[in-house]
């Protein structure tokens, strides 16, 4: 029986690398896979999942209004699985939507991606597959003092630790570092007392 999958991390754990492989090995075995990501993530092209080490694929795009579920019966329906990166940047419906491919189509669909934003709140996408995601893994990452890192802690061009503004502001290393959350209250507290 078809499952939907969160696998959540911090930013750099490897969730792409981890979606690309696993869209390899369905194709490998002769299996079609409909590999998607919101249009909000455009640092590589709006149609592109690319990951850290290199690798890449070509991706369908979906913008906030898209219905994920029309658009795979619509356009996909010939699909064995659906991986979706950067599921945090869905709305709870099309995370529904997700869902409703599971059960209805009996087609499993695995997302990756963050839980938290920079200020340690989930993100709205990443708070619904938490509520109904049939399973649900962690990919570990760790922080510069060797603990598990949980937090993406959003930087500015000082690298001074940012803690208000949008919640989603797209960057890679320039913009974000992962630590753990001891370090992450240690550095907001020394760049406060400095102030």
């Amino acid at each position: 029986m078809a499952e939907l999958s969160f696998k959540f991390g911090v930013m750099g754990c490897s969730k792409t690398a981890q979606a690309l492989i696993t869209k390899f090995n369905y194709e490998e075995r002769g299996m079609k896979v409909m590999l998607m990501k919101p249009s909000v993530d455009n640092r590589d092209g709006a149609a592109v999942v690319k990951s850290r080490i290199g690798l890449c694929s070509e991706a369908v795009n979906v913008t906030g209004d898209t219905d994920i579920f029309k658009l795979y019966c619509e356009q996909y329906d010939d699909c064995d699985v659906v991986i979706v990166d950067e599921c945090q940047f869905l709305t709870p419906e099309q995370v529904d939507q997700l869902g409703d491919i599971v059960i209805e189509r009996d087609i499993p669909v695995t997302c990756y991606g963050l839980s938290t934003d920079f200020t340690t709140h989930l993100f709205p996408g990443s708070r619904r597959l938490f509520e109904i995601a049939d399973r649900i893994y962690e990919i570990a990452s760790v922080c510069k003092c060797g603990a598990k890192a949980t937090v993406n802690a959003r930087v500015d061009d000082d690298g001074n630790i940012v803690t208000t503004g949008e919640q989603v502001c797209i960057g890679g290393n320039d913009r974000y570092q992962v630590m753990c959350r001891k370090c992450w209250l240690r550095r907001k507290a020394e760049q406060g007392a400095k102030k």
